[in-house]
């Protein structure tokens, strides 16, 4: 019998949590009325077997435990098993008496086509039957990268996502890589349109209690320059939210890649907002959006000796992590980590403070020399 877990991250639950945690209350950010930490658990990498579902989900229960409420995952993350690790995690810390479902918020993402690890069938063929043949897909509706934005397409999405998580209701859903999945086959115009349409369900959605919130997971829209055909702009999209949902709407959260090599969001100067040119950083907290950050430690390229400046005696997973975290406008980088050494390392952040103003911009002089 498979028990599906009600609720969804409140003020109180997520409260509750920093008080319970042990962990120093200045890293957890307050927004929307919750209390989340100021990093998250990344379930990205790894290959869709037995073995990394087991440390998938062990990860997911020690960084709850060690004080981390924030989880995030994806439909497509090992073909539909990355949410499966993290329902089981989140089931059995429940079970345990160990959290309540209100105390940690969930993020999962839909857009991209994805086959199900768990059914022995080819990509297509899986796409054939569940997709295509049940009328949830038309010719036409998958792009060449691999993406489908169809109101149809996410609302199955979404089910099989609640579902696999075994959650009646996620935080945050993110719609994934869209401009950067659509634009070479779709015009501008035609993007926004199809925006437009996936809002509406979102906000349907939230009416329906099966998401709080919504948002994008990007890639290169918000970093890039205004002239290139993946931009896109955060007022503009912020606006149509609340075109459709009012002032209420559920747009309140965008995820895009920071490190300090990918500085875009903190140096350029790409958006505009009330005529003014901001970075994505300045827009996002003059909106009152929350940004998480994806590829801390560049799937390990940063860990390299030399690759990033030294700085307060820490490891180079923690230099990395204090610098995103202690930007301002960042509310956590998602970091994936699956052994428990890995995580044991990466958590050892959570004991200390993020940096000051002063010794952050301090370093970010040294970085842009």
């Amino acid at each position: 019998m498979i028990i599906v877990i009600s609720g969804f991250a409140t003020f109180d639950g997520t409260k509750k949590f920093v008080e319970n945690s042990g962990i120093l209350p200045i890293n957890y950010k307050q927004i929307q009325n919750l209390y989340l930490s100021n990093v998250g658990i990344g379930t990205y990498l790894g290959e869709p077997n037995e073995k990394t579902d087991n440390l998938v989900k062990n990860a997911v229960k020690q960084s709850i435990l060690s004080g981390i409420n924030v989880i995030d995952t994806a439909i497509n993350y090992r073909a539909q098993k990355a949410e499966r690790s993290v329902g089981k995690a989140i089931s059995e810390l429940v079970a345990e008496g160990k959290i309540t479902r209100d105390q940690i918020f969930i993020s999962s993402k839909n857009g991209y086509v994805t086959n199900d690890a768990d059914v022995k069938q080819d990509f297509w063929e899986y796409v054939k039957i569940e997709y295509a043949q049940k009328g949830v897909v038309k010719e036409g509706d998958i792009t060449s990268g691999y993406h489908c934005m169809t109101p149809a397409y996410l609302e199955d999405q979404l089910d099989r996502s609640l579902k696999n998580l075994g959650l009646d209701c996620i935080d945050l859903m993110y719609l994934h890589n869209a401009v950067e999945g659509q634009i070479k086959d779709v015009s501008k115009e035609k993007f926004l349109q199809n925006l437009e349409s996936v809002f509406e369900l979102y906000e349907r959605k939230r009416r329906e209690g099966k998401i709080k919130f919504y948002g994008m997971a990007t890639w290169e829209c918000f970093r890039v320059s205004s002239d290139n055909p993946q931009y896109l702009s955060l007022s503009e999209t912020f606006d149509l939210a609340k075109k459709i949902g009012g002032e209420n709407h559920g747009f309140r959260f965008i995820q895009l890649p920071f490190n300090m090599h990918y500085d875009q969001a903190l140096l350029a100067k790409n958006q505009t907002l009330d005529g003014q040119s901001t970075t994505i950083l300045e827009s996002a907290i003059a909106l009152n959006v929350g940004v998480f950050t994806s590829v801390p430690l560049m799937q390990g390229r940063l860990l390299v000796p030399g690759a990033m400046p030294e700085f307060n005696e820490l490891k180079p997973s923690l230099r990395a992590l204090q610098f995103i975290r202690s930007t301002h406008g960042v509310l956590a980088p998602l970091v994936g980590q699956k052994s428990p050494e890995h995580v044991s390392e990466n958590l050892e952040i959570m004991k200390i403070p993020p940096m000051s103003e002063n010794e952050f911009f301090t370093l970010v002089k040294k970085l842009t020399l």
